[in-house]
């Protein structure tokens, strides 16, 4: 009969455990009360449980870099018995994402009509994967598939996780934001675009959700905020409180009869600035066209706007409109990758002028141009799909300026330029391997967490891609 001892980092009275004829020391301090209590004989408590599970837990949380013996599901369930569901969780999490020393860790697969539409990738590192026909298909922080169901929409094209176990769906098929229940399958209600002074509003379709905010932010009740445009291309962001499902406030009406009035394809919520970033891209025979603009949430007026090519707000580059835009919130800037040259620009939100664009240039392998580019933010960094392979662009640590002290700036590295950002402090490096970009260009990207989930044209299924726990820098002295 073994004994095995630990259950964590902290420190503190050990309990001896019988589980299943074997016995465990762990931490009284993290046991649930009804095995912290001590028995009435000096035995162990005995407890009717499979030892060999509560083995490979204190084995996983001891070192997380060995793959654990059972399903990440099988040991989360048994952790919760014993009060050591936060510390497996964390064990079983992958290290903080790097997008230098990312390489692909899984590809996640639906049984059934698996090519992606839509994903929606939560700050636990979860996943929420429309797919096929109209189904929804669920996966935890751990990856384990939670559940799938078909929904009444015959297509879903954008999709956005909404705690407590809902989302919130969109279809270019159905009119109407649709909200349904993501563990019971079921549809929970539908919010529609309407106006009692003009008749013409209505039936009108979900372009695009904007993300949530962290899980740490202050304001959970924060609005959704979802795209919505009418047959005749009318259209607005619309507010939706997240409790009663009531439209609050439409922002941002706009005709829809030109280029610069057409439906924003992303939409950011700026919640500590009170602004919502949105930006609209269309192709054709003669390249690329869009704008960028900022609402005041308050008000519902424009507070900057850019267009491109010309217009007002004019980019100093007239002939390279770009193909994709995002914003980092932490650190406040806008980045856009350019439609011909591929050089990623990126804008101070605190500086905004008529031509605040800082450019930065690919090295030889980024030579493809961005057509088809897709750029997305997350933890920091930026990362551009591209013909030839999947760029990350981050910004040095010592030389970034901290938002939140504007005003004391001692000890750090001064930044040149107007607008606070010098591309000599950007590094890039592309993520994946020529033979990763192999499988197809990238269409859709959503982080979550410390993992980057990733979609390739005419692929089936989705990549996750996390860094090693191997991976790190090393001091040289």
């Amino acid at each position: 009969m073994g004994t095995t001892a630990g259950g964590g980092s902290r420190s503190g009275a050990l309990k001896q455990l019988n589980v299943g004829g074997k016995l465990f020391a762990l931490e009284a301090s993290s046991l649930p009360l009804s095995l912290s209590l001590d028995p009435p004989s000096p035995s162990p408590t005995f407890v009717d449980r499979d030892p060999a599970l509560l083995s490979a837990v204190l084995s996983a949380i001891r070192a997380p870099s060995s793959a654990p013996a059972f399903p990440a599901g099988l040991l989360l369930d048994e952790a919760h018995f014993y009060g050591l569901d936060a510390q497996l969780a964390a064990a079983l999490s992958p290290p903080p994402l790097r997008g230098f020393s990312a390489s692909l860790a899984s590809t996640l697969s639906p049984a059934s009509e698996p090519f992606p539409t839509a994903l929606a990738a939560h700050h636990d590192g979860s996943l929420c994967l429309a797919h096929g026909a109209g189904q929804v298909t669920c996966y935890s922080p751990a990856l384990e598939h939670l559940a799938s169901f078909r929904t009444h929409l015959h297509r879903v094209t954008s999709l956005r996780q909404l705690p407590p176990g809902l989302a919130v769906l969109g279809s270019s098929s159905a009119p109407g934001l649709h909200v349904y229940d993501l563990l019971e399958g079921r549809h929970v209600a539908t919010v529609q675009w309407s106006d009692p002074t003009d008749t013409r509003v209505g039936k009108a379709k979900v372009i695009t959700i904007a993300a949530r905010p962290p899980a740490d932010t202050a304001d959970k009740n924060s609005p959704i905020l979802a795209t919505f445009e009418c047959p005749h291309r009318e259209n607005c962001i619309l507010a939706v409180d997240p409790i009663t499902l009531k439209p609050t406030q439409e922002i941002g009406r706009q005709t829809g009869s030109a280029a610069k009035s057409s439906v924003p394809g992303r939409v950011v919520h700026l919640q500590e600035l009170g602004l919502i970033f949105a930006s609209s891209v269309s192709a054709g025979a003669f390249g690329y066209s869009g704008y960028m603009r900022l609402w005041d949430i308050r008000s519902g007026k424009v507070v900057w706007e850019t267009s491109e090519p010309g217009g007002s707000g004019r980019s100093s580059r007239f002939g390279d409109p770009f193909a994709d835009a995002d914003v980092d919130v932490k650190r406040q800037t806008i980045y856009k990758v350019c439609s011909k040259s591929g050089d990623v620009a990126a804008a101070d939100l605190r500086c905004l002028g008529n031509d605040p664009w800082v450019y930065m240039s690919s090295g030889p392998r980024g030579s493809g141009g961005g057509h088809g580019s897709v750029l997305h933010c997350h933890k920091s960094q930026v990362f551009v799909s591209r013909m030839d392979g999947l760029e990350v662009w981050s910004q040095l640590e010592e030389r970034h300026r901290d938002a939140g002290n504007l005003a004391e700036q001692r000890g750090t590295t001064e930044i040149s330029g107007s607008e606070g950002i010098n591309e000599k402090n950007y590094r890039s490096c592309y993520v994946d391997t020529e033979e990763d970009a192999k499988r197809g260009m990238i269409r859709m990207m959503e982080g979550g967490g410390d993992r980057l989930f990733v979609t390739r044209e005419d692929m089936q299924g989705v990549e996750v891609w996390e860094s090693s726990r191997l991976a790190g820098a090393i001091a040289l002295s």
